[in-house]
């Protein structure tokens, strides 16, 4: 557990002591006496799980940033995904760092009914695939190399066919660990090895475990329990976010095949999500907490990056994600190791400013609903504008550009650094390892580009996928 002082101070002090103590400062942070006074509620607790994405949280605490804003926060690792999100349910947690996917899938019903809002996109990419020694020995043959020796990247999962099909025929399972059923990490494995001519699976409302079909078998593992669980033999891959694919490499038991960069590069990552009706009830506290989100990102990616290595030690404490530094500095300061001293500069492999990383698309939110619907976990078609209505009453850029414009007012953030003019919608992109375009604004005609999915009125009875009523 982490709870919030003022830089360099060993207590929580009493919030008059701390206004008072603000005052005396001269408010250098920008952040006017009227906006702390009127905080609705000024002490928090958020929930993380111990992954390098969380790392906004970690700077807003140790730079002071929400003690700035007049914020007593407590930061508390949660045990899982699953845990995390009830935490903030019941109010047990006032926010959280989540997956993109659960704030969606709470507010339609999928799995726990629940209306969580995002105003605060946390990072891009930031994710991986790794693959245990094994598996990467049986894949290297049918992997081009490049004139040095080194693989050809991005590597497609059709070098993982020939693999998934020697399983097959010795009936074996092929297994594979991603994060939670509504994760990024689920969403693009299933992308990868799909675009690889491998079946991922369906849901059903009758089964929910995504195997329904699949010729790779998809489970659930904490992320730090990834490596140990791969070492094990329990499963042959995962994707995780850092910097448990390089903890694999330093543990010399497995090799990331891919990044998340290239399989869709800048995609949106993780957001912080509170409940609708403490961002209903609290708009003064809600717009504190972003202020101080996206300051903690802006000190991340400044001056190309200036800050990363104290960002990475910040990280390596054990209150935050307590792996090694030199393990989270393998990702986070501009490259990434494949094989043990194959390491590749990938400078966006963390993105927490740049490219309007901290704004919530509307569009980033449609994505994730279509893969829901793509592999079941949204059982009937819906319409394009289900789509946009959904994704706006869980993505908040309203709240977002109402913090934003305060801090651009202080002198703390500079215009040009927010889309003030946006609909809410990214341009079409095709920038995925398989060429297909995304178009948020019509959500249906993407469906209908994959070869491998559920599209228009397709869905799941038993095993198989039948169409119309």
């Amino acid at each position: 557990m982490t709870q919030t002082t003022e830089p360099g101070r060993s207590a929580r002090t009493p919030r008059g002591a701390a206004l008072a103590c603000a005052l005396a400062l001269g408010l250098a942070s920008g952040t006017a006496w009227a906006d702390i006074a009127d905080l609705e509620v000024d002490e928090l607790t958020f929930g993380f799980i111990k992954l390098t994405d969380m790392a906004p949280l970690a700077v807003a605490q140790e730079q002071g940033f929400f003690w700035d804003e007049g914020l007593y926060v407590t930061l508390e690792p949660q045990a899982n995904w699953r845990v995390l999100l009830d935490g903030v349910i019941t109010g047990e947690l006032e926010g959280a760092h989540m997956l993109a996917g659960q704030p969606l899938a709470a507010t339609i019903g999928y799995g726990t009914q629940a209306h969580i809002v995002t105003p605060f996109s946390m990072d891009l990419n930031g994710n991986g695939i790794t693959v245990s020694n094994e598996i990467w020995e049986m894949m290297r043959p049918h992997i081009p190399s490049r004139a040095d020796g080194l693989p050809e990247h991005p590597i497609s999962a059709a070098a993982l066919r020939p693999v998934v099909d020697a399983f097959a025929a010795e009936g074996r399972p092929f297994n594979m660990g991603m994060v939670f059923p509504v994760s990024t990490h689920n969403y693009e494995l299933r992308y990868w090895l799909a675009a690889g001519g491998i079946h991922p699976g369906f849901y059903s409302p009758t089964d929910i475990t995504g195997q329904i079909r699949a010729e790779a078998l998809l489970s659930v593992t904490p992320p730090p329990q990834m490596p140990s669980t791969m070492e094990a033999g329990t499963i042959q891959g995962y994707c995780v976010g850092e910097p448990w694919n390089q903890q694999a490499v330093f543990m010399g038991i497995g090799v990331p095949v891919i990044t998340d960069y290239q399989i869709w590069q800048n995609n949106p990552e993780k957001v912080f999500g509170l409940r609708a009706d403490f961002v209903e009830q609290n708009p003064n506290t809600t717009r504190a907490i972003v202020r101080a989100l996206i300051r903690a990102a802006m000190w991340l990616d400044e001056n190309d990056n200036a800050n990363r290595m104290e960002a990475v030690q910040i990280l390596s404490r054990p209150e935050y994600v307590g792996a090694d530094a030199a393990v989270i500095a393998n990702s986070m300061t501009g490259t990434f190791e494949f094989e043990r001293g194959d390491r590749r500069d990938i400078p966006d492999f963390n993105v927490f400013f740049r490219y309007y990383a901290t704004y919530p698309y509307t569009s980033d939110a449609v994505w994730y609903l279509t893969q829901m619907r793509r592999w079941g976990q949204i059982a009937e078609q819906q319409s394009d504008a289900w789509y946009d209505e959904v994704a706006r009453s869980v993505y908040r850029p309203d709240i977002y550009l109402e913090a934003a414009r305060s801090l651009v007012d202080d002198g703390l953030a500079d215009e040009a650094d927010f889309p003030w003019d946006s609909d809410g919608y990214r341009e079409p992109t095709a920038a995925f390892i398989d060429g297909v375009t995304f178009d948020g604004r019509h959500p249906n005609d993407y469906l209908r580009q994959f070869a491998i999915g559920l599209r228009d009125d397709q869905r799941v009875e038993g095993t198989d996928v039948v169409a119309g009523n």
